[in-house]
């Protein structure tokens, strides 16, 4: 009785699971498949297919890094802090997820760009505006842009290990002699890497496939793998087969990303 209760409760996702994800992916294997590996073949045959795979490795290492730095760091605070203040810091932390890649790439042109707030303020100290806000429109700049929503996801998962993780052995440590810096390096961080890198897997994940940011702040300019997808759909394009093989090799790649981040996680609790 208690198996069939649990089935009946999980149907509602099953039966969504199967609407939005399974069905759409059948089509899209249908299409990538209709003409054998041919469209595969082009996809891979493309001028820019090559270097978007590079300019994607590069952008997903750089702000999944930079996110996970300051991630980590904002959770050691917070960790700190009584729980009511916690709480309220997280709520605030976790507001950039609501907003849509979009609304992000607007909101940092209106910022940092050549007549952003934050670019005019700079300009008034003696830095060159059309330097600075030229620079938000490059891979460095969506790096930057791209951390404004991974930092919150990395600040989400990781805050209740750091929390519920038991601080006396970083006391012990200190009595023993050594610093913050080397007790968190030596005690903490050893026990809870597994899901940092957990963590950096599902940001890496997120930045793989994202699109919408990158395509408000640089275009189809920039050699990425989301991007040449969107060429690929958009009014000019009309290669649907190549676009149903790309898209799959970009799920493939992110599955890959987020089945590693699950073997960190997994590894991590069967060692606690």
């Amino acid at each position: 009785m208690k198996a069939r209760g649990f089935a009946t409760l999980a149907l509602p996702a099953v039966l969504l699971l199967l609407v939005f994800f399974a069905l759409p992916v059948v089509g899209v294997l249908a299409d990538a498949f209709s003409e054998g590996t041919r469209a595969f073949t082009r996809v891979f045959a493309m001028p820019g297919f090559w270097p978007s795979v590079l300019g994607t490795l590069l952008l997903t290492a750089v702000a999944s890094t930079l996110s996970i730095a300051v991630g980590v760091a904002v959770v050691q605070h917070l960790a700190r802090l009584p729980e009511r203040q916690r709480t309220l810091l997280s709520f605030v932390i976790a507001l950039p997820l609501t907003f849509s890649g979009l609304i992000v790439a607007y909101g940092f042109i209106l910022t940092y760009g050549r007549a952003g707030f934050v670019t005019q303020l700079l300009g008034v100290a003696g830095v060159e505006p059309a330097v600075f806000g030229k620079a938000l429109f490059t891979p460095t700049g969506l790096a930057f842009a791209s951390s404004y929503y991974l930092i919150p996801r990395v600040v989400m998962a990781l805050l209740p290990v750091f929390v519920n993780f038991d601080r006396a052995q970083l006391a012990v440590a200190e009595s023993l002699g050594a610093t913050p810096a080397q007790a968190f390096r030596q005690v903490m961080l050893p026990q809870v890497l597994g899901p940092i890198a957990g963590a950096f897997c599902l940001i890496a994940a997120v930045v793989f496939g994202a699109y919408g940011t990158a395509l408000a702040l640089v275009g189809t300019q920039l050699e990425i793998l989301p991007l040449q997808l969107y060429s690929l759909i958009s009014e000019t394009g009309s290669d649907f087969p190549a676009a149903a093989a790309l898209a799959l090799l970009i799920t493939a790649a992110c599955s890959a990303i987020m089945a590693t981040g699950e073997w960190f996680g997994s590894r991590h609790e069967r060692y606690l």
